[in-house]
């Protein structure tokens, strides 16, 4: 059964009225196609109208929606041949991250991701997407292992951010994050990102310092949540829509900015609501970029990487 956001609630009504007909049409009392049409039609020009003006906190509450593609999705659609690789050598294996070795239309390619889940079981077992120390070690050593075989990287990335627990600051959680970053810069081989849902803080840059960024057309990429900003600026988490508007953390307002570089956008009413479409769209992009990226020779590669990230937020500055 589908799930509907609260901004939503007109077109769940309208969607709920035509199941009811269509199950009076089984049980051949009445031909009601004609109205079920018409519907139809009403639910598709409302959710065209809504999903255009979509406020900065409603586009969060779309890229936290349970039914958008995961990581688990991303590899069933576009990869094949997955190879998973696990541990970081050190601590343990990481579920929120996983990753390892596949190919992407016809490319042999290492490929990552955060994965929170879908069912309850799920989500606890991956910790809700926010990674450990242990996953970006792994990540760390799977860009490594890319980079000694030349082959490019796919990251994928979906997390509110990484874990704050005790255990994983005792183990170096902002260290192994850094370190992350600083291994997206340093290695000689494409490296391609795509923030599918929430990209959050320090924990989704560790995955997405790259050549090419690309965001879905409602997913959301900042420094912080909105509740998380909302509990510092106004010491209450009521405030979140006045975060989400101030945080500028849409994709359009991340492409002006010059944080990203691409957009991919969504089917009508969001990748949720036909994710095998919005999957096929963003594996174009990721194709494109990856033609792109591959004849650069190693080394110009990652100069440009560098530069690119080197030159944000110079603009306004004296």
């Amino acid at each position: 059964m589908r799930s509907f956001l609260d901004f939503e609630k007109p077109i769940a009504e309208i969607e709920g009225k035509i199941e009811e007909l269509r199950h009076l049409s089984g049980t051949g009392e009445m031909n009601i196609a004609d109205e079920v049409v018409r519907l139809e039609g009403k639910v598709d020009r409302l959710l065209r109208t809504t999903y255009q003006k979509l406020t900065p906190w409603q586009k969060v509450q779309v890229a936290r929606h349970q039914d958008r593609p995961r990581f688990k999705n991303i590899v069933a659609d576009l990869i094949e041949d997955f190879t998973p690789l696990a541990g970081d050598r050190n601590f343990a294996e990481d579920w929120a991250i996983r990753g390892g070795l596949g190919r992407f239309r016809g490319h042999s390619v290492v490929v990552m991701g955060m994965e929170k889940g879908a069912t309850t079981e799920e989500r606890v077992k991956h910790n809700f997407g926010m990674a450990k120390p242990e996953g970006y070690r792994k990540a760390r050593r799977l860009m490594e292992l890319a980079d000694r075989f030349g082959l490019p990287v796919l990251t994928f990335v979906d997390t509110a951010g990484a874990y704050p627990g005790v255990g994983a600051e005792e183990r170096g959680q902002a260290e192994a994050i850094a370190r992350s970053i600083e291994t997206c810069l340093k290695i000689r081989v494409p490296l391609i990102a795509s923030i599918v849902g929430e990209g959050g803080s320090g924990g989704a840059i560790a995955l997405a310092a790259a050549d090419h960024v690309i965001m879905y057309e409602h997913s959301v990429y900042s420094v912080i949540s909105p509740e998380g900003c909302a509990s510092i600026l106004w010491r209450s988490s009521d405030h979140a829509q006045d975060a989400a508007e101030a945080l500028r953390l849409t994709a359009q307002d991340l492409l002006k900015l010059g944080v990203i570089d691409e957009i991919v956008p969504e089917p009508v009413g969001g990748a949720h609501r036909k994710p095998v479409e919005a999957l096929g769209k963003l594996g174009d992009a990721v194709e494109s970029a990856l033609r792109t990226l591959l004849p650069v020779e190693g080394g110009q590669l990652r100069a440009k990487r560098r530069d690119k990230f080197l030159a944000m937020g110079k603009h306004g500055l004296s």
